[in-house]
């Protein structure tokens, strides 16, 4: 870091104040020019990735950036970026998929139809993750999973299915960690040192642009899965989109959150009970009435 970037960010530091106006006020613009709505989102995490922002683009203040990404459409896509760097690997967190496995697919089987819906899918591969494990419990061909995420670039990416040929010794202690009972590399094949899923996978998955913090439920689901992705939003956003969960799930639907999220102090806290609480399990209560 020059000795510029340490000035500055010395500089915001004794005036707190003003710099959470100049935030709020990059925020504002940016909302009501793109219709991007971080107004939100936890303000340190943001912070972090606006002065990330403005050192590289050469800047010295965040009315500067503001004033570039509202009149630089590529500066905003910069921005957007680093707002939205995805943070993701098949099969994460292995157990949560083998608790899904054992006590949420059995009660699944009982549909003739499915809709899981993956929302902050990032670049797709826990949406992967999820359509090999259904594939596995013979329910592949029963379901339709949609995958949503804000960032455009990073749906582009999970449409292709194909990840790092490196990650996949990883990524394979993940599937077999996860309860997975075949050969993880059956899944997919090598080409130009990137591992390419076979195209079944994605055939019943849906991948749509959706921003949780503006956007409204678009159908009914059966399994909602939404991992490490409220960590980034204030309470405010989280309430929420709780309440977007729960109006987009089916009597007795699953809600599954990331390690570090959990319902308990949520506006929708009494309207679950417990699958699994180390996993973050839950079932919405059929008999609760909002």
């Amino acid at each position: 870091m020059n000795n510029k970037y340490e000035k500055v960010m010395n500089f915001t530091q004794a005036l707190p104040e003003l710099e959470k106006v100049e935030i709020d006020l990059l925020l504002e613009g940016i909302y009501r020019y793109y219709g991007h709505d971080f107004r939100n989102y936890v303000l340190t995490s943001l912070r972090r990735r606006i002065w990330h922002r403005i050192y590289s683009e050469n800047l010295t203040s965040i009315s500067a950036l503001q004033e570039k990404v509202l009149h630089d459409e590529n500066a905003m896509n910069r921005l957007m970026e680093d707002f939205l760097i995805p943070v993701t690997e098949m099969f994460r967190d292995p157990s949560f998929y083998l608790a899904f496995r054992n006590k949420i697919v059995p009660l699944l089987k009982d549909f003739s139809e499915i809709r899981i819906w993956h929302a902050g899918c990032s670049t797709g591969e826990e949406v992967y993750s999820m359509a090999i494990l259904l594939y596995e419990a013979g329910l592949h061909h029963r379901v339709i999973i949609y995958a949503t995420d804000i960032n455009e670039t990073s749906l582009e990416s999970a449409k292709l299915g194909n990840f790092p040929l490196e990650k996949m010794q990883r990524y394979t202690k993940n599937y077999l960690h996860s309860g997975g009972s075949r050969e993880f590399s059956e899944y997919y094949t090598v080409k130009e040192q990137r591992a390419v899923f076979h195209p079944f996978l994605r055939e019943n998955i849906v991948f749509a642009q959706h921003n949780l913090a503006v956007d409204h439920s678009f159908n009914e689901f059966h399994v909602i899965i939404c991992r490490n992705v409220m960590i980034y939003f204030n309470k405010k956003l989280q309430n929420r989109v709780y309440e977007l969960f729960f109006n987009s799930l089916v009597e007795s639907g699953i809600l599954g959150l990331g390690k570090k999220e959990d319902l308990a102090f949520t506006i929708k806290s009494a309207c679950y009970e417990e699958m699994d609480t180390n996993e973050k399990l839950y079932r919405k209560v059929e008999s609760f009435e909002s």
